[in-house]
């Protein structure tokens, strides 16, 4: 019998095309960030010359250099050296594309179909030899991007790890892995914590900067109007920059950075979930079907999607079965 003719639902055209669109729009996500800042700088911009105002008046080299290095300053003095490496990661990431696709998914939900199935039918013993060296694993050479994601690959492995050696009750697991998931989560958001708290504190600066504006203005009092009038405009951006550069840049950078942190605890959760019902007695396939439901509904696959994927035989890449390409598994 035809793989398809077992999923009736295998050869509808708009689940697969909806696959695709989910696939593609994962390259375009990171242009958000770029548009949003153009749009911030256009609308302030563009009011600000409504009112016929002077460009030139806000290009206050001075008062950039005085917010910007005070707050990297505290940033240095909060944070060790390897935080703040990964506070420029992480800012660096929201011009990247978002890795957690529908076509991501499918991928690790036929990685761990294919795990189940490989400790069901060869035992402990076989799978041990693979998960105490993944690398060399022909069942993981199939899945570059698990063996790329260190963590969720430690992650997998020193569970069935644990699983393996015995001694230890699928509720004990589970447990092993939700303390897992919270270390690592507060290690992923130290770098976001930093940058809101650099965000916080940028209002205050600028009005550090406006003082020291102030006190230079004072310095100038006898002089002409219009020279006193420059310098308190110039005081007065000070406050300007520091209100823009917390609301209009770094707060919503810190914003995105702790989605894409949420994307990634997402992903091991959908593990966690996969590989706790497997040790509970699961068939493999419904242990995928467990992981399927916590993935967030707009990448998350359809069961018909998932099934066709998990099963096939060819190595075909899972933006191609996205697409609706057909099903190489037919019977014999």
């Amino acid at each position: 019998m035809r793989l398809a003719a077992s999923w009736p639902g295998l050869r509808t055209h708009r689940s697969g095309s909806t696959i695709s669109a989910f696939s593609r729009s994962g390259a375009h996500i990171h242009m958000f960030a770029i548009i949003g800042a153009l749009v911030v700088l256009g609308a302030i911009i563009g009011g600000y010359l409504m009112e016929h105002g002077n460009l030139m008046v806000l290009l206050q080299p001075a008062e950039l250099i005085i917010i910007g290095g005070a707050a990297a300053g505290t940033v240095l003095i909060a944070n060790p050296l390897p935080r703040v490496v990964r506070i420029a990661k992480g800012a660096m990431g929201v011009l990247k594309a978002s890795p957690y696709t529908k076509a991501f998914y499918l991928d690790y939900l036929k990685m761990m179909y294919e795990l189940f199935q490989y400790a069901r039918k060869y035992g402990a013993v076989k799978l041990e030899n693979d998960i105490e060296d993944p690398f060399k694993s022909e069942l993981f050479k199939k899945y570059p991007k698990f063996l790329a994601d260190h963590h969720a690959l430690y992650f997998v492995c020193d569970t069935l790890r644990t699983f393996v050696s015995g001694g230890v009750s699928p509720f004990e697991l589970d447990q092993l892995m939700e303390m897992d998931m919270e270390v690592h989560h507060a290690e992923t958001n130290a770098p976001v914590a930093a940058l809101s708290t650099v965000a916080d504190s940028l209002p205050g600066l600028g009005i550090v900067a406006a003082v020291l504006g102030v006190c230079i203005t004072m310095g100038a009092i006898g002089g002409p109007p219009e020279e006193i009038g420059h310098k308190v405009a110039s005081a007065l951006v000070g406050t300007f920059l520091g209100i823009l550069l917390c609301y209009g840049f770094f707060g919503p950078l810190a914003s995105n950075m702790a989605g894409a942190n949420e994307g990634e605890a997402q992903l091991y959760h959908c593990l966690r979930v996969g590989i706790a019902a497997f040790v509970r007695g699961a068939a493999p396939v419904l242990s995928v079907e467990f992981a399927r439901r916590v993935i967030p509904p707009e990448v998350r696959p359809t069961f018909q999607e998932a099934e066709k994927y998990c099963k096939q035989r060819t190595e075909a890449a899972p933006e191609a079965v996205a697409a609706g390409a057909p099903a190489a598994a037919t019977a014999g």
